[in-house]
């Protein structure tokens, strides 16, 4: 077989340079791949069982016809061909689901196919009514050809993989083919030609003109959890299976495995915790963060370090790494895992400023600089300096190692938090050597601050990221946020996660929304991203703040606050079906794909998802329609996308109401849709049909208005 030309190796001819160079400058050009980072700086990602879409610019001069494949290497397996199809406009694409973790590579090849352009310009002549008597022996010559060279090949073993065999299968049966043609009448034999069969046999064969291959593109593909999963976030500290609401009561891990149960059966697949080390006594913060801790003041659960130890230690009033460790088990049993708080932050009272007190800031009176994030201060808190002059490639060893001992623990997942205030090399170097040896560890970047660093954070390889969500409320911003997310260049890189709340934010929407605009928060989250969490007390609807900021009042980061589970007005119902509705349904299983489609209202928005299969019967397609008004029933006029079914605006849609369990029929592009607060938001999975469907009734069913 004709060896490809590699895009690195490229001749590049200028003026005055000889024949001979410009004669070896490919033909066809491959560029503007996707996914690829930065020139390829920083690998794309991708998730193990979940496709991912590979595309380039495919061009080559003239009219002739083009084929191409994707060629995948993951380590330990064998090269994957998948072909790829013309999107028009010089754009192809192909789709290929990663089978395992780490990082793999492929590269594009892409050659001028001569059947193809032969086939081609064929059934154009015959659909004009022109005679094809000489096109029907050149064809027939064609596979003569094809078929002596694809034998003489077999014979010498020229092809690799032990493919002979099968070649000089597919070439006999072209030379029969071509024998065939000689008895049969024009008609006859063009259809032949143009048939399905012979153009497979000519694509097992047919020699690669002009083959081109791509430079290679490393992509960085993760575990399932990596693009999928439901967080909970808690402090174990107030968890309490005795009950009584007794805030003196320290939780422990075993309080954590009574509530494990409850917390499974909402749909949750990832416990989050904040850190849970031993907390430092000097400068300790008491309630709402005040600068004096009462006796009985747990103190924030950032200030890590005491006598007790630092980060490779357990707060002993949790009940140490042996009840760690059953709670690790007992998570594992019902599905879980279990992810930690990396943060680099250390209590005055940590082990290391003593022993090691030259990696820490000190200021010019020989106090220690406590951390600052204007307008707030945290005392409680001292910086380290990562380019210590005291040895500061043993800093970094020392801070990887504490990761390395918890992924000793069976910890896979790690939160890491304010990573913009550390060094960038640092966290891309510690990222790279964690995973080098464990693939299948995650981190989560909390970095709430400019895009540019959120998103080079995301190169560096973090696998998922806190976002802009939390403030992005009305249905312009919702949609240009997505927008930005889905089909610019964060899409190659960055997993966005959608916290609808956390220890540090109380969003402003909340605080006056009620119930229902934590449903309609939740809603979003859920269906808008693969990724999505929440912290605690919102399934409670809990919103109570400090005046004019976005903190919780008598906030759990500072005390231990026991809650009522079964609290009136919960939307624990609601969220375990959201999280049951996002299981079922693939196309949900990710940001990406996500549409925005047309609702008349301004305070409803409207957009869809559907997994990649081209057959519009086979795909999962789903629906979504929210209400961002908390306080008002809204209706509004939509459009159900026939076009995406390929039908008429006159089309059936066959219509399953996840939430409330209606099954019924769209007749037509318009539909309307009524919204009250008690469910603000509606999910359909859709199908192309022709019958109605009898009427089910269910959650929240009473407050549907259909056309």
């Amino acid at each position: 077989m004709r060896k490809p030309k590699l895009a690195s190796q490229q001749p590049e001819p200028s003026a005055g340079a000889d024949l001979a160079v410009a004669l070896a400058v490919p033909r066809i050009v491959i560029e503007r791949i996707s996914p690829q980072v930065d020139g390829g700086r920083y690998p794309g990602k991708g998730v193990v069982g979940q496709p991912l879409g590979i595309e380039a610019d495919i061009f080559i001069d003239g009219h002739d016809q083009l084929a191409a494949q994707v060629v995948w290497q993951a380590q330990g397996l064998g090269p994957q061909r998948v072909d790829m199809r013309a999107l028009g406009n010089d754009r192809w694409q192909a789709t290929f689901t990663p089978p395992v973790a780490g990082r793999q590579r492929f590269v594009i090849e892409a050659w001028l196919d001569t059947w193809a352009t032969y086939r081609s310009e064929l059934s154009k002549k015959a659909a004009a009514g022109v005679p094809t008597r000489l096109e029907v022996a050149e064809g027939r010559l064609m596979l003569d050809k094809v078929a002596a060279r694809a034998k003489a090949d077999a014979e010498r073993g020229a092809n690799p993989g032990g493919l002979e065999a099968a070649r000089r299968e597919s070439a006999e049966r072209l030379a029969a083919l071509a024998r065939q043609l000689q008895g049969l009448d024009e008609s006859l034999a063009r259809d032949r030609l143009l048939a399905d069969t012979t153009a497979a046999l000519m694509n097992a064969v047919e020699e690669r003109r002009f083959l081109m291959r791509s430079a290679e593109v490393v992509v960085d593909i993760e575990r399932h959890r990596a693009g999928f999963a439901s967080w909970y976030e808690l402090f174990p500290r107030s968890q309490n299976r005795l009950g009584g609401g007794d805030a003196s009561r320290h939780g422990t891990f075993d309080d954590v495995i009574a509530r494990l149960p409850a917390i499974r059966a909402m749909g949750f697949d990832v416990l989050y915790f904040p850190p849970i080390h031993p907390i430092g006594t000097t400068h300790r913060k008491g309630r709402n963060n005040s600068l004096r801790a009462a006796h009985g003041d747990p103190g924030s659960a950032y200030a890590i370090g005491s006598a007790e130890g630092g980060h490779d230690a357990v707060h002993p009033q949790l009940g140490g790494i042996k009840a760690f460790r059953r709670l690790r088990a007992a998570a594992e049993d019902l599905g879980m895992e279990l992810a930690l708080d990396l943060a680099v932050q250390f209590s005055p009272d940590h082990p290391w400023v003593k022993q090691h007190p030259k990696w820490f800031s000190w200021r010019p009176d020989g106090s220690l600089r406590y951390a600052e994030n204007p307008p707030k201060k945290y005392e409680d808190i001292v910086n380290i300096d990562f380019y210590s002059a005291d040895d500061p490639a043993a800093l970094w060893r020392a801070l990887r190692d504490i990761v390395e001992y918890w992924v000793g623990e069976g910890v896979r997942t790690f939160r890491v938090d304010n990573p913009h205030t550390k060094p960038l090399p640092f966290w891309e170097w510690l990222i790279a050597d964690i995973r080098g040896r464990h693939p299948d560890v995650i981190f989560l970047s909390e970095a709430f601050t400019r895009p540019a660093m959120m998103y080079r954070l995301a190169k560096i390889g973090f696998a998922q990221s806190y976002t802009y969500f939390t403030w992005r409320n009305t249905k312009a911003e919702l949609s240009q946020y997505l927008t930005e997310l889905t089909t610019q260049a964060p899409k190659d890189f960055y997993r966005p996660h959608f916290f609808v709340n956390t220890p540090d934010i109380n969003p402003y929407f909340l605080q006056t929304s009620g119930r229902p605009g934590f449903l309609s928060r939740a809603a979003l989250a859920a269906t808008l991203s693969g990724l999505w969490g929440l912290y605690s007390g919102f399934e409670l609807c809990e919103a109570a703040a400090l005046p004019g900021k976005e903190e919780y009042l008598d906030s759990e980061k500072y005390q231990i606050k026991p809650r009522d589970w079964n609290a009136p007005g919960n939307i624990i119902r609601e969220i375990t079906r959201l999280n049951h509705i996002r299981r079922e349904n693939p196309a949900l299983q990710t940001h990406l794909g996500v549409k925005f489609y047309n609702a008349w209202n301004d305070q409803v928005v409207y957009y869809g998802k559907s997994t990649a299969e081209r057959d519009p019967a086979k795909r999962n397609f789903v629906l979504i329609a929210v209400s961002l008004d908390p306080q008002r029933a809204q209706e509004t006029y939509f459009e159900a996308p026939l076009w995406e079914f390929g039908l008429p605006d006159h089309g059936v849609l066959q219509v399953e109401e996840l939430m409330g369990g209606g099954r019924f029929t769209w007749y037509g592009k318009l539909q309307h849709w009524r919204f009250l607060p008690e469910l603000p938001f509606a999910i359909w999975r859709v199908r192309p049909g022709d019958a109605p469907s009898a009427s089910a009734g269910g959650l929240g069913a009473s407050q549907h208005h259909r056309p």
